[in-house]
């Protein structure tokens, strides 16, 4: 029994040396195997992405302003200096030469005199007066015209007021035309007013001396007594 327990026991520890070298053996290789993997991953990880290319900034535009012109400046012209103007040469009266006489002024203060003479005479006439106008009338005593009457109806009712009656007298001294220019606020004084004035006589107007017709104005006073 011994004996084949010696060899069981040798048998089992060849086995399990073996798996001891063979587990080993394998965990080298697979050791090996797995480093140069990492390495490999490490040297064929993909390049890293390459950096933007910067974008050129756009350059400020620059005004460029025109010179400005200069201003020409003028030629000095050289002065000329002025040459003296050549002095008279006095010349000495031969005997044959007549002295001046006094009676020359005298013509010229003559000659001044009948210009300023001249000049007066030539001036415009003053315009004439205008012609003198004189109004017609109807109180000379010769014309003997009628006073107005007085309305009847009028009186009763005590009505009074003044009538200013325009009127065209004519050059023979009749009246043409006659209209109320101030009423007296009775339509029958102004009425009656106009009716005298139109029958009445007068002295023609006349402008400068020569009889013209023209209006006049006639008043009539309508008093109660």
């Amino acid at each position: 029994m011994s004996r084949n327990t010696t060899i069981v026991f040798s048998v089992i520890a060849l086995h399990v040396a073996v798996l001891w070298a063979m587990q080993v053996g394998l965990l080298r290789r697979v050791a090996e195997a797995v480093v140069p993997a990492e390495i490999l991953v490490e040297i064929m990880a993909p390049p890293a992405p390459p950096a933007p290319e910067p974008k050129p900034q756009p350059q400020p535009k620059v005004q460029v302003k025109a010179p400005t012109p200069k201003p020409a400046i003028p030629t000095p012209t050289p002065a000329v200096a002025p040459q003296p103007a050549p002095a008279p040469l006095a010349i000495a009266p031969s005997a044959n030469t007549p002295a001046p006489s006094a009676a020359a002024p005298a013509a010229v203060s003559a000659a001044t005199a009948s210009a300023n003479t001249g000049s007066t005479t030539n001036a415009p006439p003053a315009p004439p007066a205008p012609p003198k106008v004189e109004l017609p009338s109807s109180d000379a005593d010769y014309l003997n015209n009628p006073r107005p009457q007085y309305p009847a109806l009028s009186k009763r009712l005590q009505e009074q007021g003044k009538v200013v009656v325009r009127v065209l007298i004519g050059t023979d001294g009749q009246a043409s035309q006659a209209s109320v220019k101030v009423s007296s606020g009775f339509e029958r004084l102004d009425q009656a007013a106009l009716n005298t004035v139109l029958k009445w006589r007068y002295v023609p107007g006349k402008r400068g001396g020569v009889p013209e017709a023209m209006w006049f104005d006639v008043p009539v006073n309508w008093v109660l007594q």
